[in-house]
């Protein structure tokens, strides 16, 4: 049996490889490249791991030919995905990001923050900010505490998503559109900006998609969750002064949140709640460990907390 996966490749490589199941995964160009090590996982648990688009599937090689240098996106490599597996019959189709039954499961993510601010004496935060791609990890650490919303509770939930690739909460639509590029998935209505859409090849991998998760959108077109853009030079700049603070280096995904938590910061001590950026002097400041800048160390990557 043949199993066709995208991007969250490790992960489901090992359970194929437990499951005696032979997995192809359909990595985006621009993380296959700048990640060699998830490529090496993946082989060593018996995954087979293709860059995104190749010339193995009829919508990677239109791709192709339209920019042969092009960087990918997810919705190319869901593309070929779904197209593999809809031309075998023993094959199964997998997506790590962006549907509902996957943002169910990564809930295990934020019921293990729960946890820990529970034992840290900090129970209800006031804020939380988390990364937004497709949305499964936003959707993981968030919507647990969404859930308490209607308990009275007034934590503030914020996507960060990326300037450079807008998934739509901040630029976009809010309307029906294809999970890929070649329109193979089902409609899904949600924040795009579009099928066609490429980001900017130096944009962070994890989150090189046009659209965002239905659950996510609409928990944000009900007012439910906040959505801010984060600069990617602003965000690398945040994620060097977190790890030289606190001894941790947050995946590039995650330090749009933690640019997010020290813009909140900043505001906070400003005069008339103006924001002043932290970044020149402290980034020269390197031994100086910010106040009040914290994290919730949780499976799935680090969030910025409060």
């Amino acid at each position: 049996m043949t199993a066709s996966a995208t991007i969250a490749g490790a992960s489901l490589s090992f359970a194929g490889a437990l499951l005696g199941l032979e997995v192809e995964v359909w990595q985006v160009r621009a993380s296959y490249d700048s990640k060699p090590y998830r490529k090496a996982q993946m082989e060593v648990y018996g995954g087979v791991c293709h860059p995104s688009p190749s010339d193995l599937t009829e919508a990677g090689r239109a791709m192709l030919a339209k920019d042969p240098n092009t960087t990918g996106s997810l919705g190319m490599a869901i593309s070929e995905a779904v197209e593999v597996a809809a031309q075998d019959p023993n094959a199964h189709y997998a997506l790590g990001s962006v549907l509902n039954h996957v943002m169910l499961h990564q809930s295990v993510i934020g019921q293990e923050a729960m946890q820990q601010l529970a034992e840290a004496g900090d129970a209800v935060p006031d804020v939380i900010f988390g990364c937004a791609g497709g949305g499964s990890n936003l959707a993981g650490l968030t919507f647990p505490f969404l859930g308490r919303l209607r308990e009275g509770t007034k934590t503030r939930l914020v996507a960060c998503e990326p300037a450079a690739c807008p998934s739509s909460l901040t630029q976009g639509e809010y309307r029906y559109d294809f999970g890929d590029v070649a329109g193979l998935t089902p409609l899904l209505k949600m924040h795009t900006l579009g099928k066609d859409f490429v980001p900017p090849s130096i944009h962070a991998g994890g989150l090189r998609y046009h659209g965002t998760s239905p659950m996510v959108s609409h928990a944000v077109n009900l007012g439910l969750m906040d959505a801010i853009a984060i600069e990617q030079d602003d965000a690398f700049e945040a994620g060097l002064l977190f790890a030289r603070s606190g001894g941790i280096i947050p995946a590039p995904e995650s330090t749009h949140a933690v640019d997010a938590r020290g813009r909140r910061r900043d505001r906070a001590r400003a005069p008339g709640g103006r924001r002043r950026s932290h970044r020149p002097r402290a980034l020269r400041q390197r031994r100086a460990r910010p106040a009040g800048v914290r994290a919730v160390r949780v499976r799935g990557g680090a969030a910025a907390g409060c």
